[in-house]
Protein backbone atom coordinates (compact mmCIF):
# COMPACT_ATOMS: atom_id res chain seq x y z
CA UNK A 1 0.00 0.00 0.00
CA UNK A 2 3.11 2.03 0.68
CA UNK A 3 3.37 2.70 -3.37
CA UNK A 4 -0.46 3.94 -3.42
CA UNK A 5 0.56 6.51 -0.30
CA UNK A 6 3.29 8.00 -2.04
CA UNK A 7 1.30 8.55 -5.64
CA UNK A 8 -1.83 9.69 -3.89
CA UNK A 9 0.57 12.65 -2.09
CA UNK A 10 2.68 13.63 -5.32
CA UNK A 11 -0.61 13.79 -7.33
CA UNK A 12 -2.48 15.77 -4.83
CA UNK A 13 0.59 17.94 -3.66
CA UNK A 14 0.90 18.55 -7.75
CA UNK A 15 -2.55 19.24 -7.79
CA UNK A 16 -3.05 16.58 -10.12
CA UNK A 17 -6.54 15.13 -9.57
CA UNK A 18 -9.33 16.47 -11.33
CA UNK A 19 -11.77 18.68 -9.47
CA UNK A 20 -14.15 16.75 -7.33
CA UNK A 21 -18.00 17.40 -8.56
CA UNK A 22 -21.05 16.26 -5.78
CA UNK A 23 -23.90 16.15 -8.23
CA UNK A 24 -27.21 16.51 -7.26
CA UNK A 25 -28.82 16.69 -10.73
CA UNK A 26 -28.22 15.56 -14.34
CA UNK A 27 -27.52 18.39 -16.78
CA UNK A 28 -30.61 19.15 -18.73
CA UNK A 29 -28.14 20.64 -20.07
CA UNK A 30 -27.96 23.22 -16.62
CA UNK A 31 -27.29 21.07 -12.98
CA UNK A 32 -26.49 21.37 -9.68
CA UNK A 33 -23.05 20.59 -8.06
CA UNK A 34 -22.24 21.39 -4.89
CA UNK A 35 -25.48 23.35 -4.52
CA UNK A 36 -24.33 25.58 -7.49
CA UNK A 37 -26.15 25.35 -10.69
CA UNK A 38 -23.87 25.11 -13.79
CA UNK A 39 -25.23 24.79 -17.60
CA UNK A 40 -22.98 21.46 -18.54
CA UNK A 41 -21.12 21.89 -22.22
CA UNK A 42 -19.95 17.99 -21.77
CA UNK A 43 -22.57 15.66 -21.37
CA UNK A 44 -22.93 12.71 -23.98
CA UNK A 45 -26.82 13.67 -23.64
CA UNK A 46 -26.28 14.86 -27.13
CA UNK A 47 -30.27 15.12 -27.88
CA UNK A 48 -31.46 16.09 -24.71
CA UNK A 49 -33.43 12.57 -24.07
CA UNK A 50 -31.84 11.46 -20.84
CA UNK A 51 -34.96 13.24 -19.27
CA UNK A 52 -37.68 13.78 -21.95
CA UNK A 53 -40.83 12.87 -20.61
CA UNK A 54 -41.42 10.03 -23.39
CA UNK A 55 -38.78 8.04 -22.19
CA UNK A 56 -39.67 7.85 -18.76
CA UNK A 57 -42.91 6.74 -19.40
CA UNK A 58 -41.42 4.10 -21.57
CA UNK A 59 -38.96 3.32 -18.16
CA UNK A 60 -41.90 3.06 -16.07
CA UNK A 61 -43.99 0.72 -18.28
CA UNK A 62 -40.70 -1.41 -18.19
CA UNK A 63 -39.88 -1.07 -14.48
CA UNK A 64 -43.56 -1.54 -13.75
CA UNK A 65 -43.52 -5.51 -16.18
CA UNK A 66 -40.18 -6.85 -14.81
CA UNK A 67 -38.45 -4.72 -11.95
CA UNK A 68 -35.81 -2.79 -11.16
CA UNK A 69 -32.79 -5.63 -12.78
CA UNK A 70 -32.92 -8.51 -14.55
CA UNK A 71 -30.37 -10.51 -12.86
CA UNK A 72 -29.70 -13.02 -15.27
CA UNK A 73 -27.16 -13.92 -18.10
CA UNK A 74 -28.90 -14.04 -21.24
CA UNK A 75 -27.75 -17.55 -21.67
CA UNK A 76 -29.18 -18.47 -18.71
CA UNK A 77 -32.42 -17.59 -18.63
CA UNK A 78 -32.38 -13.43 -18.83
CA UNK A 79 -33.07 -13.04 -22.39
CA UNK A 80 -36.23 -11.17 -22.65
CA UNK A 81 -38.27 -10.82 -25.55
CA UNK A 82 -37.78 -7.18 -25.39
CA UNK A 83 -34.06 -7.33 -25.51
CA UNK A 84 -34.63 -9.02 -29.06
CA UNK A 85 -36.84 -6.45 -30.08
CA UNK A 86 -34.71 -3.80 -29.34
CA UNK A 87 -31.91 -5.34 -31.25
CA UNK A 88 -33.49 -6.33 -34.12
CA UNK A 89 -34.16 -2.51 -34.25
CA UNK A 90 -30.78 -1.39 -33.76
CA UNK A 91 -29.56 -4.04 -36.99
CA UNK A 92 -31.87 -2.54 -38.59
CA UNK A 93 -30.71 0.94 -37.78
CA UNK A 94 -27.94 -0.03 -38.99
CA UNK A 95 -28.35 -2.22 -42.46
CA UNK A 96 -27.09 -5.50 -41.07
CA UNK A 97 -28.75 -8.57 -40.27
CA UNK A 98 -28.28 -9.06 -36.82
CA UNK A 99 -27.15 -7.80 -33.47
CA UNK A 100 -26.40 -8.40 -29.92
CA UNK A 101 -26.20 -6.05 -27.25
CA UNK A 102 -24.06 -5.57 -24.09
CA UNK A 103 -24.42 -4.20 -20.51
CA UNK A 104 -21.89 -0.88 -21.74
CA UNK A 105 -20.06 0.23 -24.63
CA UNK A 106 -16.56 0.13 -22.50
CA UNK A 107 -17.85 -3.59 -22.04
CA UNK A 108 -18.81 -4.35 -25.95
CA UNK A 109 -15.48 -3.15 -26.98
CA UNK A 110 -13.30 -5.34 -24.30
CA UNK A 111 -15.59 -8.66 -24.70
CA UNK A 112 -16.01 -8.15 -28.45
CA UNK A 113 -12.49 -7.22 -29.91
CA UNK A 114 -10.85 -9.61 -27.53
CA UNK A 115 -13.38 -12.26 -28.56
CA UNK A 116 -12.93 -11.88 -32.25
CA UNK A 117 -9.76 -13.76 -32.70
CA UNK A 118 -10.76 -16.62 -29.90
CA UNK A 119 -13.77 -17.59 -31.38
CA UNK A 120 -12.10 -20.96 -32.75
CA UNK A 121 -10.13 -21.38 -29.47
CA UNK A 122 -13.13 -21.31 -27.51
CA UNK A 123 -14.99 -23.70 -29.96
CA UNK A 124 -12.36 -26.16 -29.73
CA UNK A 125 -13.80 -27.36 -26.37
CA UNK A 126 -16.92 -28.46 -28.25
CA UNK A 127 -15.14 -30.53 -30.76
CA UNK A 128 -14.17 -27.74 -33.64
CA UNK A 129 -10.92 -28.13 -35.41
CA UNK A 130 -10.38 -25.52 -38.03
CA UNK A 131 -8.74 -26.48 -41.69
CA UNK A 132 -6.81 -24.54 -41.47
CA UNK A 133 -4.49 -21.80 -39.17
CA UNK A 134 -5.83 -18.50 -38.79
CA UNK A 135 -3.32 -15.43 -37.27
CA UNK A 136 -5.22 -12.16 -36.51
CA UNK A 137 -3.56 -9.09 -36.41
CA UNK A 138 -5.54 -5.56 -35.43
CA UNK A 139 -4.59 -2.01 -37.14
CA UNK A 140 -5.65 0.74 -34.91
CA UNK A 141 -5.62 4.55 -34.85
CA UNK A 142 -3.35 6.07 -33.06
CA UNK A 143 -6.36 7.97 -31.70
CA UNK A 144 -8.92 5.02 -30.86
CA UNK A 145 -10.29 5.20 -27.48
CA UNK A 146 -8.84 3.51 -24.76
CA UNK A 147 -11.97 0.91 -24.78
CA UNK A 148 -10.62 -0.39 -27.99
CA UNK A 149 -6.92 -0.09 -26.82
CA UNK A 150 -7.61 -2.03 -23.57
CA UNK A 151 -9.69 -5.37 -25.72
CA UNK A 152 -7.26 -5.28 -28.23
CA UNK A 153 -4.70 -6.35 -25.67
CA UNK A 154 -6.56 -8.53 -24.20
CA UNK A 155 -6.80 -10.79 -27.61
CA UNK A 156 -3.34 -11.53 -27.12
CA UNK A 157 -3.17 -10.74 -30.61
CA UNK A 158 -0.20 -8.77 -32.94
CA UNK A 159 -1.37 -4.59 -33.16
CA UNK A 160 -0.10 -2.11 -35.84
CA UNK A 161 -1.37 1.15 -34.36
CA UNK A 162 -1.43 3.42 -37.76
CA UNK A 163 -1.05 7.38 -37.66
CA UNK A 164 -4.65 9.12 -37.51
CA UNK A 165 -6.45 8.70 -39.90
CA UNK A 166 -3.46 8.22 -42.03
CA UNK A 167 -4.44 5.63 -44.78
CA UNK A 168 -1.33 5.38 -46.82
CA UNK A 169 0.39 4.69 -43.61
CA UNK A 170 -2.56 1.85 -42.97
CA UNK A 171 -2.69 0.61 -46.18
CA UNK A 172 1.39 0.01 -46.33
CA UNK A 173 0.67 -2.00 -42.84
CA UNK A 174 -2.24 -3.97 -44.78
CA UNK A 175 0.26 -4.87 -47.45
CA UNK A 176 3.27 -5.76 -45.54
CA UNK A 177 1.10 -8.31 -42.66
CA UNK A 178 -1.13 -10.04 -45.94
CA UNK A 179 -0.57 -13.59 -44.23
CA UNK A 180 -2.92 -12.47 -40.93
CA UNK A 181 -6.59 -12.22 -40.46
CA UNK A 182 -6.38 -8.63 -40.49
CA UNK A 183 -8.73 -6.49 -38.27
CA UNK A 184 -8.88 -2.78 -39.09
CA UNK A 185 -10.21 -0.63 -35.62
CA UNK A 186 -11.28 2.62 -35.88
CA UNK A 187 -13.37 5.47 -34.04
CA UNK A 188 -16.20 6.48 -36.04
CA UNK A 189 -16.28 10.22 -34.27
CA UNK A 190 -13.01 10.53 -32.34
CA UNK A 191 -14.44 11.03 -28.97
CA UNK A 192 -11.12 13.85 -27.56
CA UNK A 193 -10.89 15.73 -31.04
CA UNK A 194 -14.42 15.43 -32.77
CA UNK A 195 -12.92 14.62 -36.41
CA UNK A 196 -14.73 12.18 -38.44
CA UNK A 197 -13.17 8.63 -39.91
CA UNK A 198 -12.73 8.67 -43.34
CA UNK A 199 -15.12 5.31 -43.87
CA UNK A 200 -15.69 4.87 -47.33
CA UNK A 201 -11.68 4.93 -48.30
CA UNK A 202 -11.23 2.68 -45.18
CA UNK A 203 -14.24 0.55 -46.42
CA UNK A 204 -12.39 -0.03 -50.10
CA UNK A 205 -8.77 -0.50 -48.13
CA UNK A 206 -10.96 -3.35 -45.91
CA UNK A 207 -12.19 -4.77 -48.91
CA UNK A 208 -9.41 -4.80 -50.97
CA UNK A 209 -7.18 -6.43 -48.61
CA UNK A 210 -10.00 -8.84 -47.55
CA UNK A 211 -10.32 -7.10 -43.42
CA UNK A 212 -12.25 -6.80 -41.05
CA UNK A 213 -13.35 -3.22 -40.20
CA UNK A 214 -14.77 -2.48 -37.10
CA UNK A 215 -16.17 0.98 -36.35
CA UNK A 216 -16.77 2.48 -32.64
CA UNK A 217 -19.72 4.83 -33.74
CA UNK A 218 -20.31 5.77 -30.11
CA UNK A 219 -20.47 8.99 -30.91
CA UNK A 220 -22.29 8.74 -34.31
CA UNK A 221 -25.07 6.86 -33.45
CA UNK A 222 -28.52 9.02 -32.77
CA UNK A 223 -26.33 11.85 -34.66
CA UNK A 224 -24.89 11.68 -38.08
CA UNK A 225 -26.90 10.21 -40.78
CA UNK A 226 -30.18 11.93 -42.06
CA UNK A 227 -32.19 9.59 -39.21
CA UNK A 228 -29.74 9.51 -36.69
CA UNK A 229 -27.73 6.07 -38.29
CA UNK A 230 -24.77 7.29 -37.66
CA UNK A 231 -21.53 7.15 -39.87
CA UNK A 232 -22.16 4.59 -42.28
CA UNK A 233 -26.53 6.87 -42.75
CA UNK A 234 -23.95 10.27 -43.16
CA UNK A 235 -21.65 8.66 -45.84
CA UNK A 236 -24.13 6.14 -47.12
CA UNK A 237 -21.46 3.48 -46.89
CA UNK A 238 -22.30 0.17 -46.07
CA UNK A 239 -20.42 -2.90 -46.22
CA UNK A 240 -20.56 -6.60 -45.59
CA UNK A 241 -16.90 -6.75 -44.27
CA UNK A 242 -17.97 -3.68 -41.47
CA UNK A 243 -18.83 -4.56 -37.53
CA UNK A 244 -20.67 -1.42 -36.50
CA UNK A 245 -20.26 -0.44 -32.44
CA UNK A 246 -22.13 1.78 -30.76
CA UNK A 247 -23.25 2.66 -27.36
CA UNK A 248 -26.97 3.72 -26.20
CA UNK A 249 -25.71 5.76 -23.59
CA UNK A 250 -24.94 9.02 -25.52
CA UNK A 251 -27.57 10.09 -28.05
CA UNK A 252 -30.45 7.43 -26.94
CA UNK A 253 -30.07 8.90 -23.09
CA UNK A 254 -29.50 5.59 -21.88
CA UNK A 255 -27.19 2.60 -20.93
CA UNK A 256 -25.75 -0.15 -23.07
CA UNK A 257 -23.83 -1.14 -25.83
CA UNK A 258 -24.37 -2.87 -29.02
CA UNK A 259 -22.38 -4.61 -32.25
CA UNK A 260 -24.73 -5.57 -35.27
CA UNK A 261 -23.16 -7.38 -38.49
CA UNK A 262 -23.99 -10.51 -39.73
CA UNK A 263 -25.98 -13.17 -38.16
CA UNK A 264 -23.70 -15.69 -38.82
CA UNK A 265 -21.36 -13.92 -36.34
CA UNK A 266 -23.07 -12.75 -33.43
CA UNK A 267 -24.51 -16.38 -33.25
CA UNK A 268 -21.06 -17.26 -32.35
CA UNK A 269 -20.12 -14.01 -29.70
CA UNK A 270 -23.14 -15.42 -28.51
CA UNK A 271 -21.63 -18.49 -26.83
CA UNK A 272 -18.12 -16.89 -27.02
CA UNK A 273 -18.10 -13.38 -25.83
CA UNK A 274 -17.86 -13.74 -22.29
CA UNK A 275 -18.70 -9.72 -21.72
CA UNK A 276 -21.93 -11.26 -23.05
CA UNK A 277 -22.57 -14.65 -21.53
CA UNK A 278 -21.49 -14.00 -17.92
CA UNK A 279 -22.98 -11.10 -16.65
CA UNK A 280 -25.63 -9.40 -16.53
CA UNK A 281 -27.15 -7.04 -19.33
CA UNK A 282 -29.04 -3.60 -18.82
CA UNK A 283 -32.47 -3.53 -17.05
CA UNK A 284 -35.28 -4.06 -19.07
CA UNK A 285 -36.96 -0.79 -18.15
CA UNK A 286 -33.83 0.84 -20.25
CA UNK A 287 -34.70 -1.62 -23.06
CA UNK A 288 -38.13 0.11 -23.51
CA UNK A 289 -36.70 3.76 -23.02
CA UNK A 290 -34.06 3.25 -25.96
CA UNK A 291 -36.97 1.97 -28.38
CA UNK A 292 -38.46 5.14 -27.65
CA UNK A 293 -35.68 7.38 -28.63
CA UNK A 294 -34.66 5.62 -31.48
CA UNK A 295 -38.24 6.34 -32.39
CA UNK A 296 -38.37 9.96 -31.53
CA UNK A 297 -34.82 10.28 -33.06
CA UNK A 298 -35.98 8.82 -36.57
CA UNK A 299 -39.40 10.65 -36.37
CA UNK A 300 -38.41 13.92 -34.66
CA UNK A 301 -35.78 15.23 -37.08
CA UNK A 302 -35.85 19.12 -35.53
CA UNK A 303 -34.23 17.99 -32.52
CA UNK A 304 -31.00 16.74 -34.56
CA UNK A 305 -30.94 20.27 -36.51
CA UNK A 306 -31.21 22.05 -33.29
CA UNK A 307 -28.36 19.90 -32.08
CA UNK A 308 -26.54 21.38 -35.46
CA UNK A 309 -27.73 24.62 -35.37
CA UNK A 310 -26.20 25.23 -32.30
CA UNK A 311 -23.04 23.67 -32.86
CA UNK A 312 -22.43 26.07 -36.10
CA UNK A 313 -23.48 28.72 -33.92
CA UNK A 314 -20.90 28.00 -31.20
CA UNK A 315 -17.94 27.58 -34.18
CA UNK A 316 -19.25 31.03 -35.48
CA UNK A 317 -18.39 32.86 -33.00
CA UNK A 318 -15.79 31.24 -31.43
CA UNK A 319 -13.52 31.32 -34.08
CA UNK A 320 -13.93 34.43 -35.00
CA UNK A 321 -12.40 35.35 -31.33
CA UNK A 322 -9.12 33.62 -32.25
CA UNK A 323 -9.86 30.54 -30.12
CA UNK A 324 -8.34 27.15 -32.32
CA UNK A 325 -11.00 24.66 -32.17
CA UNK A 326 -9.16 20.61 -33.28
CA UNK A 327 -12.19 19.96 -35.56
CA UNK A 328 -15.98 21.59 -36.34
CA UNK A 329 -17.50 18.25 -37.89
CA UNK A 330 -19.08 17.24 -34.65
CA UNK A 331 -20.83 18.71 -31.44
CA UNK A 332 -17.15 17.74 -30.06
CA UNK A 333 -15.55 20.71 -30.49
CA UNK A 334 -12.46 20.64 -27.98
CA UNK A 335 -10.47 24.02 -27.87
CA UNK A 336 -6.49 23.87 -28.28
CA UNK A 337 -5.10 24.52 -24.76
CA UNK A 338 -1.87 22.25 -24.70
CA UNK A 339 -0.36 23.45 -21.47
CA UNK A 340 -1.95 20.66 -18.96
CA UNK A 341 -1.69 23.29 -16.21
CA UNK A 342 -3.34 25.91 -18.08
CA UNK A 343 -6.22 23.83 -19.08
CA UNK A 344 -7.15 22.75 -15.74
CA UNK A 345 -6.88 26.63 -15.01
CA UNK A 346 -9.06 27.34 -17.16
CA UNK A 347 -11.55 24.52 -16.88
CA UNK A 348 -11.57 25.94 -13.41
CA UNK A 349 -12.19 29.51 -13.75
CA UNK A 350 -15.21 28.72 -15.82
CA UNK A 351 -16.15 26.90 -13.26
CA UNK A 352 -16.07 29.83 -11.20
CA UNK A 353 -18.39 31.50 -14.23
CA UNK A 354 -20.90 28.85 -13.42
CA UNK A 355 -20.10 26.75 -16.46
CA UNK A 356 -18.47 23.59 -17.14
CA UNK A 357 -16.49 21.98 -19.78
CA UNK A 358 -14.57 19.12 -18.59
CA UNK A 359 -10.56 19.43 -19.23
CA UNK A 360 -9.18 17.35 -21.10
CA UNK A 361 -5.47 15.59 -20.16
CA UNK A 362 -3.06 12.86 -20.15
CA UNK A 363 -3.63 9.90 -20.11
CA UNK A 364 -7.22 10.54 -21.93
CA UNK A 365 -4.89 12.18 -24.69
CA UNK A 366 -1.09 13.00 -25.30
CA UNK A 367 1.03 15.25 -23.16
CA UNK A 368 1.18 18.72 -24.05
CA UNK A 369 -1.86 18.64 -26.11
CA UNK A 370 -4.87 19.43 -23.94
CA UNK A 371 -7.96 20.74 -24.85
CA UNK A 372 -11.19 22.48 -23.50
CA UNK A 373 -13.56 19.80 -24.74
CA UNK A 374 -16.87 21.86 -25.64
CA UNK A 375 -19.59 19.64 -26.63
CA UNK A 376 -23.13 21.60 -27.41
CA UNK A 377 -26.25 19.66 -27.25
CA UNK A 378 -30.23 20.13 -28.96
CA UNK A 379 -31.59 21.28 -25.29
CA UNK A 380 -28.79 24.20 -25.20
CA UNK A 381 -30.42 27.98 -25.43
CA UNK A 382 -29.03 30.50 -27.13
CA UNK A 383 -28.34 32.25 -24.29
CA UNK A 384 -26.75 29.53 -22.56
CA UNK A 385 -24.09 29.17 -25.80
CA UNK A 386 -23.81 33.33 -25.34
CA UNK A 387 -22.55 33.06 -21.77
CA UNK A 388 -19.95 30.22 -22.80
CA UNK A 389 -18.69 32.75 -25.42
CA UNK A 390 -18.49 35.86 -23.66
CA UNK A 391 -16.89 34.39 -21.05
CA UNK A 392 -14.00 32.93 -23.61
CA UNK A 393 -13.89 36.39 -25.08
CA UNK A 394 -13.29 37.69 -21.90
CA UNK A 395 -10.13 35.29 -21.06
CA UNK A 396 -8.65 35.38 -24.64
CA UNK A 397 -6.02 37.87 -23.77
CA UNK A 398 -5.48 36.49 -20.22
CA UNK A 399 -4.52 32.96 -21.73
CA UNK A 400 -2.52 33.07 -24.89
CA UNK A 401 -2.26 29.16 -24.74
CA UNK A 402 -5.69 28.65 -26.54
CA UNK A 403 -4.57 30.86 -29.28
CA UNK A 404 -2.52 28.96 -30.11
CA UNK A 405 -2.22 25.70 -32.77
CA UNK A 406 -1.66 22.39 -32.08
CA UNK A 407 1.76 20.86 -33.48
Amino acid sequence: MQEFKEIHNWIKSNNRFPEDFNVSTLPSPSFISNGKELISFSTNNYLGLSSDPAMIESAVVGLKKYGVGNCESRLLGGDLDIYRELEAKLAEMKHKESSIMLATGYLTNLGILSTLPKASQICRAYGYRSQKTYNHMFFSDEFNHISIREGIRMSGCPKVTYRHCDLDQLESYLKKHEDYVKIIVTDGVFSQDGDIAPLPEMVQLAEKYNAILYVDDAHGTGVLGKNGGGISEHFNCYSPNMIHMGTLSKAYGALGGFIATEKYVTDILKYTCSSYGFTSTIPPDQAYAIITAMDMIKHQPERRQQLWDNQSYFVEHVTKMGYHLLSTQTPIMPIHIGDERVCQELSSLLHNEGIHIDAIMYPAVKMHSSRLRVMVNAKHTKDQIDKLLSILDSYKNKITHPLTKAS
